[in-house]
């Protein structure tokens, strides 16, 4: 009987690792359906760049007050969970502050984790008041009705019921620590929690044991709850944001990538004495020649698709985007997450028959309209201000690649620029022998 709660617990974290490691695992695959891309060149940077934008959270204080009370919110919740270890020891093996032996340094430590959850608990709670209360406009964007709206404050809730628990886990431990009751041993400092234990004043050894055991499961099972949460969640970000960093793209804004086929072709077109009707090489394998851009997920890069489960829909992107500034119908944050949610349906499509079955749909049209990505500027200001480096612009160039390349669907002003630089050597329609009549007058 001793060690029926040993057992319990070891089959609560067996199941709640079990569970978050197959939904990882179904993220992966995901994210593997993308082409593939080489991102493995200037490791010396791409590790700067993961330290510094992610760890460092360098992007974020651009945006001074937001910025702070993430870095507070993140660095004190993950530090915070250091003592999850303990936790976890002690559930397995029935001890009780394993680490308690450290003395000086475990009230040191046990002081900096009630100080921080204090000020994530404080920041959490300003952050609900920036999304409910003042309204923040970014946060009220039409894509952000429904589930993301309610995953943004459910995250908030509990974030704070788990501060809130670990405090009066260890007030409740510090009353039974002055009573000496058995297996509770004085260690620790506490100074947030030693103004909520005079709350317990008066109450029986039985009931404050009841109170400090409660509260320490009820916290290792919101640990646990939370961490599978992620993967329904944008905070997946949590995680995905030291690979998304990493792997980010290094060349200069404003370089795209050329299309190898579109490529060879007008070389092959500058050759004069290439054979025009002859197949390109890389075209003469059995099959279909590849598609130009992107009409669906699977045709997009296996980081493209990173960007889209990194996305923590803060929308710092979208406030910054010209186009949406200026009331157009294009969001860079609702690009992201249309990949996702597209992503996460053909992944639910696989997981169900074993393999993709084509549902009649696709990210274009289904989910982004060819005005979304018309509305585009090209201005990179989207990446700039994405917090965690993503690229929507990729993804729009990509999409409209296709709509070009594939579908001839380009707007009309597009195609009279094109057909002018054909013809004229220029955007504007007039002859070349005109273009200095305007010095005449």
């Amino acid at each position: 009987m001793h060690y029926i709660p040993n057992i319990l617990f070891a089959l609560i974290l067996i199941a709640g690792v079990g569970y978050f490691t197959k939904n990882i695992r179904k993220v992966i695959r995901n994210i593997r359906l993308g082409k593939d891309v080489d991102r493995s060149d200037n490791k010396s940077e791409r590790f700067k760049n993961m330290a510094m934008i992610a760890l460092g959270q360098s992007k974020m204080v651009r945006r001074p007050i937001s910025g702070i009370l993430h870095i507070v919110v993140y660095l004190g919740f993950i530090i915070i969970n250091i003592e999850v270890l303990e936790i976890i020891i002690d559930g397995l093996f029935g001890t009780h502050r394993i680490f308690a032996f450290l003395g000086g340094l475990y009230d040191f430590l046990i002081a900096s984790f009630e100080i921080l959850a204090f000020l994530v608990f404080i920041g959490v709670v300003i952050f609900w008041v920036r999304r409910n209360v003042i309204k923040i406009k970014r946060f009220w964007n039409p894509e952000m009705k429904g589930w993301p709206k309610n995953d943004g404050n459910l995250i908030l809730y509990f974030e704070m019921v788990l501060m809130t628990l670990f405090l009066v886990m260890n007030a409740s431990d510090l009353q039974l620590q002055a009573l000496g009751a058995e297996h509770y041993i004085k260690a620790g400092a506490y100074p947030i929690s030693q103004y909520i234990s005079p709350l317990f004043n008066g109450m029986s050894e039985a009931s404050l044991i009841g109170i400090e055991r409660g509260a320490w499961w009820l916290h290792i099972l919101g640990i646990l709850v939370f961490l599978n949460y992620l993967y329904f969640s944008k905070h997946l970000h949590i995680l995905l944001a030291f690979p998304n960093t990493y792997y980010g793209d290094l060349k200069p804004k404003g370089e795209l990538d050329n299309l190898e086929a579109v490529t060879n072709e007008v070389k092959l077109m500058m050759d004069p004495s290439a054979d025009p009707f002859a197949a390109p090489a890389d075209d003469q394998t059995e099959g279909e020649p590849e598609k130009f851009g992107a009409s669906d997920v699977v045709d997009l890069n296996w980081a493209q698709l990173l960007n889209a489960y990194t996305c923590t829909e803060c929308g710092r992107c979208t406030s910054e985007c010209p186009a949406n500034q200026t009331g157009k119908k294009l969001s860079p944050r609702k690009i992201m997450m249309d990949t996702r949610d597209r992503l996460k349906e053909v992944g639910d499509n696989i997981d169900k028959n074993g393999s993709f079955v084509d549902d009649g749909k696709q990210l274009l049209n289904d989910y982004i309209t060819p005005e979304e990505l018309w509305a585009c500027t090209s201005c990179n200001a989207c990446v700039e201000a994405c917090p965690v480096s993503i690229s929507p612009l990729s993804i729009i160039i990509d999409m409209r690649r296709y709509l070009v390349m594939e579908e001839s669907a380009a707007p009309s002003d597009l195609n009279n620029m094109m057909s002018n630089i054909e013809n004229n050597g220029a955007p504007w329609p007039f002859n070349q022998m005109d273009r200095l009549n305007w010095s005449d007058e």
